[in-house]
């Protein structure tokens, strides 16, 4: 019998981490799952340790605690959150929340696992992305952006580290029904006295709508724990519905007028025959 692997996963608490944990326990690696949440001990099949990727000294505990059960063979990384508001009325800091949670997350956890996989002479890393690090939507302008530097980021990152054996894998997943509503606040600033607030409004519940009637989760985490059994892994794997995957082929295509008109009449209906989610 073949030596069980070990896969770190972040963000493992909920939503597609909590999936993507839950289906690698199922497919038999041993899961070090870490989250914000989490008190050190394990449960449901997963060995649990707290971390917090916005912090440095606490993904260092992470990391030590972590390679004393068991190396990383892989690293999933799932932390994440959004804010939601237009890009004038989110502020400076809540743009920084989001980046420093979504993409310095990721930059921390990959400069404290990076020697240890160099070390054993490879790894498989793999970076939550999203639909959105392919192209903007309105009202969702920090995630966007943390997720535009995450594919980036990963370009580099997979040409620097081919020499030592360690392969990246970029996840764009599109809509899935999971997360939490924690993850996921209202700007600040934004009311029902925004100059945007009827166009928030519109943009928001289709947004809300879209979340809530989207994939399953568990197909997703499905789909990458078979990809990870697999000796060679893609550099991206797009887990969407087929006109997700229809709008990353038209945004690349269409002239960029064009397919921001086309975006934004998708979101912003006025009083649409969805229900909107209310601001607060």
């Amino acid at each position: 019998m073949s030596e069980q692997k070990t896969v770190w996963v972040t963000g493992a608490s909920s939503g597609l981490g909590l999936h993507t944990a839950q289906a690698l326990r199922d497919d038999g690696w041993r899961v070090i799952a870490g989250a914000r949440s989490f008190e050190d001990g394990e449960a449901d099949g997963l060995m649990r340790l707290k971390l917090d990727v916005t912090d440095e000294e606490s993904v260092d505990r992470f990391c030590e605690k972590a390679a004393g059960i068991g190396m990383p063979d892989a690293l999933v990384q799932c932390a994440g959150m959004l804010v939601l508001g237009s890009c004038e009325e989110t502020s400076a800091e809540e743009f920084r929340r989001v980046m420093d949670t979504n993409f310095l997350g990721m930059v921390r956890m990959n400069r404290a696992v990076l020697p240890l996989m160099r070390k054993r002479g490879g790894g498989k890393i793999v970076l939550f992305s999203s639909i959105n690090g392919l192209l903007g939507i309105p009202f969702q302008s920090a995630y966007t952006a943390s997720k535009h530097a995450i594919e980036g980021y990963a370009e580099c990152l997979q040409m620097e580290v081919k020499p030592f054996g360690i392969q990246v894998m970029l996840v764009e997943p599109g809509d899935h029904r999971s997360g939490s509503e924690k993850y996921r606040p209202h700007a600040a600033a934004m009311s029902p006295d925004s100059s945007y607030a009827a166009e928030y409004e519109s943009g928001t519940a289709v947004i809300y709508h879209d979340e809530q009637n989207g994939s399953d989760p568990d197909v997703l985490g499905r789909k990458i724990a078979r990809t990870l059994d697999k000796k060679t892994i893609p550099f991206r794997k797009r887990i969407a519905s087929a006109d997700q995957h229809l709008a990353v082929y038209i945004h690349r295509l269409l002239p960029a007028k064009l397919n921001a008109s086309i975006l934004r009449k998708y979101y912003i209906r006025g009083l649409s025959d969805r229900p909107l989610k209310p601001l607060r």
